[in-house]
This record gives C-alpha cells, structure tokens and sequence, in this order.
C-alpha cells in the first residue's frame, strides 16, 4: 500500500473529515479506488498510538537493589528490604529486574593484568579446614595463603585462628620466606584487615592498627571488591590447592606431621611448573622478582611482635598462644615469661629470665599439658594431700577424666 497515499488520506481523518476519493486520486495519479481501500483500511484498523513509557515502580529502588546485587543478595531478600522502604510492587518484578541486571554483569569481561616484578603481592585464607589423625583425633585449623604476582612464589602455613597477631606473624613469615616486601599486597574483606568495606556508595576503610603494620612494612594494602574473586585470582587459585592435602585424612599422626605436611606441599608448588606463567615460582622468584622486592624493616616491625611473645601465666598455670593454652609449673603463676616459636614452627618455648622452663609441640588441642605440670597442678589444688602413687595412677588410666578436670580447673 503506497504510504503517501495513505498520508495523504490520514490528514482528512485527524480533521474529521471524509476524503474526496477521486479528488486524492487525481493528486496522486492512481485509481479512486485506491484511495477509498486506504481509507476503509484506515478506519478499519487506525494505526496505534505509540505508548507512553510509564514510570516503574522499582525506578527510585534500583540504586539499591544495584547495590544488594553486588554483594550477591537473593532477589527475594531484596524484595522484603525495599518492600520495608516503601515499595509497593510485587515480587515477580524485583525478581525480573534481578535476573536480568545478573545477566549483564555475567557478560562483563575481566581483563588479565600483566604483573611486574616485585610490585605485588595477594593475601586469604582458607579457613577452617578439617582432617582426622590416624588415631581418630580431629584437627580444625586454618591456612595462611601468600603469592607473590609476577613469579607466583607462594608460602603457606598453619594456625589455629586468624586474629590480627597471627596475621602480622604470617605476613612478617611471608616477607623473611620470599626475601623482602612487595610494593603493594591485595587482601579480602578480613575484619583484621578491614574496618569497613567498600560499596557503591563509600571507600574501604582500613582497620587502623592494620594499616599502621602496613606503613612500617613499606606496603600498600589494597582491598578487594566484596565477590569478585577474579581480583585476587592467584591466592584463590591456590586456596583451591589446598584440597590436595585431603589425601592426607587418616594418614598423620599429629599437628607436628600435619605442619610437616603443609611445608612439603609448599616446597611442591614453588618446584613445579604455574600453569600461568609456564615456569618455575622458585627459578623465576630468584632471577628476575626478589631483587625488586623492599628489605624488611626489622625493627620498625619488632614491637608488633614484643607484646604478643609476652604472656603472664594465669592461676591456672597456663600461657595462651594462638587461642590455645600451654602449661608450666605452677612455681611460675603470675610470672612473666616469653613464648618463642621454633624455627620449624613445630614447637614453642616458654622462658622465664632467659631460662627455658618448658616447651611443648605445637598443636590444636585447646588445653596442652606436660605431665610433670599436670601432676604438680593437680596436687597443688583438686589432689592435694593425695598420695603421689595416686596422682600418678589417676592421669596415667583416666584421660578422659583428667580433660573434664582440666575444663573444671581452668575455667
């Protein structure tokens, strides 16, 4: 159907008036009768006016749901949050508008970044793994996860809680391991590392006392965005690793094998060939990375360290470290000693004047107790006056027992 006839036709309609059929026929050299099937079409079927685009009623929410989004919030968690800031819509469509804001962000590309020597570095942890001794004992622990950005060099360690000392014991451990400081190491969200995370709307603001170590460091910390792992891929591709040591459940005898175990999986994945780089971590750390890497400062770091190694021994004759409590004689109460780690990291040493006066495999367990101790303990205060046949007879065939009297001396 020719349209300037049909044009012509509709500027008689919208002024409500019937055309002259052979009049616009002459003016458009065609046949009447073309005019008049325009016309009939158009009466028949007017042409629809275009729809106003109406206003939706999650228009002033989506900033919120933008952010909710980000964190990765159900839309039906969403839906009740602004249906309690007025919104008035169904659910169906918050859902709708979830789903498809989803699609578009899954397409978004990230962008591999080319890393240069000795400018980062990238810091998790994978928490609170288990694995059963051979003996049936079960240890929860979590791992300390360093690598290094340009030559993949990692170090791994264990503990026992990931509270802010711990993760200054790790970092300084890391440093001394690849032989200097990077320029700048990203980090999760950690509440030791972070006081408030960055969203759409505020900056990250880091933990104070963090970012003071961090100074004296000579680092820049850098937070990661909330579940974009993407932005630290290489300490969450290692983290993934960590499932290698599944192999060894019910195959270690004690937390010292256990931390053995961790070191030689550390030496394995700095001999082995990264996938990412097509190298060796150690050969390609060594030649080109740690070179380029700031020299610790000692001292400006040792006073992070003086006041965690220094323990007053509680009335249960115990010194806590790591959130686990180590024993000594009860001579030493409300004495202060000082706590070193071993050099393997398999055991600690307590001090009182430069002395050793005990020392004890590191482990997991929450109550750690030297027998000697646990006698001396025990008839100083529940088994006083007992004879000492008895006291030692009661630990020797009642450690079950002797536990539960533990949680009742020491709590």
């Amino acid at each position: 159907m020719r349209k300037d006839v049909r044009e012509g036709v509709r500027k008689f309609m919208n002024d409500g008036i019937k055309p002259n059929f052979a009049a616009l026929a002459r003016q458009y050299g065609c046949d009447y009768r073309t005019v008049k099937a325009v016309y009939e079409a158009e009466t028949q079927y007017p042409e629809k006016k275009k729809r106003v685009k109406r206003k939706s009623k999650l228009d002033e929410f989506k900033p919120i749901i933008h952010d909710k989004l980000e964190i990765q919030c159900s839309a039906y968690s969403i839906f009740k949050f602004i249906e309690k800031k007025g919104y008035d819509g169904s659910y169906s469509l918050v859902k709708q508008y979830c789903r498809k804001e989803r699609k578009t962000r899954q397409k978004q590309a990230t962008m591999r970044v080319t890393h240069t020597p000795g400018l980062a570095g990238q810091v998790d942890w994978k928490e609170d793994m288990t694995l059963i001794s051979r003996h049936g004992e079960i240890f929860r622990f979590n791992i300390f996860l360093y690598v290094l950005s340009f030559s993949r060099k990692k170090y791994i360690t264990l503990t026992f809680d990931r509270h802010q000392d711990t993760l200054f014991e790790c970092l300084d451990d890391a440093f001394h391991h690849t032989g200097g400081v990077p320029g700048e190491i990203w980090f999760d969200n950690m509440r030791t590392v972070v006081d408030q995370s960055s969203t759409q709307y505020n900056k990250v603001v880091f933990n104070q006392r963090f970012y003071a170590f961090s100074k004296d460091a000579a680092f820049q910390p850098i937070a990661c965005r909330p579940y974009r792992p993407q932005t630290k891929g290489m300490v969450e591709a290692l983290a993934r690793t960590m499932d290698r040591l599944r192999v060894y459940n019910h195959e270690f005898d004690d937390s010292v094998d256990l931390i053995h175990i961790l070191h030689d999986l550390c030496h394995e994945l700095n001999t082995e060939v990264s996938q990412a780089t097509d190298a060796i971590p150690d050969e390609l750390w060594l030649d080109k990375e740690k070179e380029h890497l700031h020299p610790l400062p000692e001292d400006l770091l040792k006073p992070y360290f003086e006041d965690q190694l220094t323990r007053v021994v509680s009335k249960e004759a115990m010194v806590q470290f790591r959130k686990c409590k180590y024993s000594v004689d009860p001579q030493y109460i409300g004495k202060t000693v000082e706590i070193e780690l071993s050099d393997t990291e398999d055991n600690i040493h307590i001090y009182y004047n430069g002395e050793t006066v005990r020392s004890h495999p590191l482990t997991a367990q929450r109550f750690n107790y030297n027998q000697a101790d646990m006698f001396n303990i025990l008839k100083s205060d529940l088994l006083a006056g007992r004879p000492d046949d008895d006291i030692h007879e009661y630990i020797h065939e009642s450690l079950q027992l002797y536990d539960a009297v533990g949680d009742d001396v020491h709590e």
